[in-house]
């Protein structure tokens, strides 16, 4: 699936300056990672609420969905291109909302996937019976 990420700093980690003393260095990596438990804690609780879990069915209705909405993006411009020499504004407009439509549904499966990855939503896996 096409990745849509949002714009990150260069890095979103610590990273210690030659010029401050070693034990302030400590201090800032210690708030900085209370400040990151805060954040993880504070999504696991709202995430659980809302969602608590994920399994192979929410991931495969999300994954048809997704590949539903790209199969009728590209079939939209297959269509555009074999009709006319060149498409109208309309029509643009209509192809751009059909690529926005599955350009989203594939950041729901990034955002999902991270969410399980830093363990904000547990995955529960199928038996395997």
């Amino acid at each position: 699936m096409s990745r849509i990420m949002p714009a990150r700093r260069a890095s979103d980690h610590f990273e210690p300056d030659d010029n401050v003393d070693p034990k302030v260095q400590r201090q800032l990596r210690g708030h900085l990672e209370q400040i990151d438990y805060t954040a993880y804690s504070a999504n696991r609780k709202v995430l659980n609420a809302t969602l608590a879990s994920v399994d192979t069915a929410k991931l495969q209705s999300l994954a048809s969905a997704t590949a539903l909405a790209r199969t009728r993006w590209v079939a939209a411009g297959l269509a555009l291109a074999e009709a006319e020499p060149y498409p109208t504004p309309g029509q643009i407009a209509a192809l751009a909302e059909l690529r926005k439509g599955y350009e989203e549904l594939a950041g729901v499966y990034d955002g999902l996937r991270r969410m399980v990855e830093r363990g904000y939503l547990t995955y529960v896996a199928p038996d395997p019976a």
